[in-house]
């Protein structure tokens, strides 16, 4: 499936729950995209050991339609002063969760317990906010984003996913802040600053 080599189909093997997906993307370091931007393929990802949040939320859908589950991402879109994140989506008994690579605190794995996709990324927003500022930036996500659309060669592209990456973004988001609210919105505290300040992987 997907023209997987064999180490790549042993990983894609072992990883068959969404929590040994997350464990595994986890353990990989952060992609700083030191030299150029890049959506790395799956197979990319395995080979270079290193992925940002969109490379990472890609090899988890990979992980997951290996695994007969549809390979749906999510897009989290803020103001533009801060940076929108993707993650992988799943469901457990009618229930949607979430994996997701990232280098901080928060932002990370949900279990599968949210009633509809608008609640499990309000679970995010409180959590989303600029370390220096504490304001909170969330603004607006899509709808499940299937990637069999695209086909399977995604997978084991040996160049940059930019197509998919420009038609997640440009895809239909839902707003989350109603307007009357938004001056309701309160800053994150100190504390919770220093918090989001944790990396697992030093800049």
């Amino acid at each position: 499936m997907f023209g997987l080599s064999k180490s790549e189909l042993a990983i894609f093997k072992r990883l068959n729950t969404p929590i040994k997906i997350q464990d595994f993307l986890d353990a990989l370091p952060i992609n700083f995209e030191e030299k150029e931007e890049t959506y790395l393929s799956p197979r990319r990802v395995l080979r270079e050991h290193k992925a940002h949040c969109l490379e990472g939320a890609l090899l988890a859908a990979a992980i997951l339609w290996f695994h007969n589950e549809p390979p749906l991402l999510l897009d989290l879109k803020t103001k533009d002063n801060d940076e929108d994140h993707v993650v992988a989506l799943y469901k457990r008994g009618g229930r949607w969760g979430a994996i997701s690579k990232t280098n901080h605190a928060s932002l990370r794995f949900r279990d599968p317990v949210y009633k509809n996709i608008r609640e499990l990324v309000l679970s995010y927003f409180h959590e989303y906010f600029v370390n220096k500022t504490g304001e909170k930036t969330l603004r607006s996500y899509s709808r499940p984003f299937n990637l069999k659309k695209f086909g399977q060669t995604w997978v084991t592209a040996a160049e940059n996913l930019d197509k998919i990456a420009e038609k997640l973004d440009h895809s239909r988001h839902l707003p989350i802040i109603p307007k009357v609210n938004k001056k309701f919105i309160r800053l994150a505290s100190r504390l919770e600053r220093r918090a989001g300040g944790l990396v697992d992987w030093p800049v």
